[in-house]
């Protein structure tokens, strides 16, 4: 048995407890829209050749505001500021649907239990790539 497996298995454990696995879901799909969010600003200011306090200027913010959402620590920033930024750098924020392999992770979320381990072994390696 290897190490993926073991992990899988705990994991699968674990995620009998309706609260874990709510948490662990909704983290995962968190971490994964925070980070193209913020990635896709930080492009979209390098490739309009803004730095980042010139960024916080145009939105009226400190710089400090746009370091803490671009940097590599935790922010928090609210839905108003990350919009601002992105009309900044000529953006708009949008809601897109999950992709059809990802539903079982919604399924999961709304039931609090996993109705197919493999769909949702593969639904979480998906939003992982």
């Amino acid at each position: 048995m290897n190490d993926s497996s073991v992990f899988w298995e705990d994991l699968m454990q674990d995620l009998e407890d309706p609260e874990f696995l709510r948490t662990y879901v909704l983290e995962s799909i968190r971490i994964k829209s925070v980070d193209s969010i913020v990635n896709g600003l930080d492009d979209a200011r390098v490739k309009a050749d803004l730095s980042k306090a010139a960024l916080a200027r145009a939105i009226s913010a400190e710089p400090a505001t746009i370091r803490r959402l671009l940097g590599a620590g935790t922010s928090n920033p609210t839905l108003g500021t990350v919009s601002e930024v992105a009309a900044a750098l000529g953006y708009r924020l949008v809601l897109e649907p999950l992709s059809d392999e990802l539903t079982s992770l919604t399924d999961a979320l709304v039931t609090g239990h996993v109705d197919n381990p493999a769909e949702f072994r593969t639904a979480m390696t998906e939003l992982a790539s």
